[in-house]
């Protein structure tokens, strides 16, 4: 009788879970607040980096999305002009071209936001008016890391792509 009783228990505890999980499949993902950490000059792991937002977002919807982008250290190189590569000896790449600026403002019209980091700026000499693609001051965070822990503790989950 025992065994009877551990057996049905068992079935619903497993039917109950099924159950729950179709109903959440049926809703997608629903809201997400997620932070994308870029530190890396590469480009075409940043251009790796964009097509994994635009994929998030074309899964999820964008009204279903709060997205933000923090960039310090050598991440800025994804918004970095190419004409401001020779003076910033910092630098090894600027990969701030056609195509990659287009993906940017395509991604910030879809509610994308993108977080520059301070310290970089200061310690690396960027003139954020004319070495960087599309940057106010309102994009400016005092720290890339710590606006990433911030992020973290406001509850949106870190991907590092």
């Amino acid at each position: 009788m025992k065994a009877i009783t551990k057996l049905v228990i068992a079935t619903l505890l497993v039917s109950s879970y099924w159950v729950a999980g179709q109903a959440l499949a049926a809703e997608g993902y629903g809201k997400q607040k997620v932070v994308y950490h870029i530190n890396y000059d590469n480009p075409k792991a940043q251009a790796g980096a964009l097509r994994n937002i635009q994929n998030h977002i074309n899964a999820v919807g964008a009204e279903n999305l709060d997205l933000k982008v923090v960039l310090h250290g050598n991440g800025l190189a994804l918004l970095l002009e190419p004409d401001s590569l020779d003076k910033l000896k910092k630098f090894k790449h600027a990969n701030a071209d056609d195509k990659m600026t287009a993906k940017v403002t395509d991604l910030k019209g879809q509610g994308v936001d993108f977080h520059v980091c301070a310290n970089t700026v200061r310690g690396r000499k960027v003139d954020v008016e004319s070495d960087l693609y599309d940057v106010s001051s309102e994009d400016i965070v005092p720290s890339g890391v710590a606006e990433v822990a911030k992020l973290q503790a406001m509850g949106y989950s870190y991907i590092k792509p």
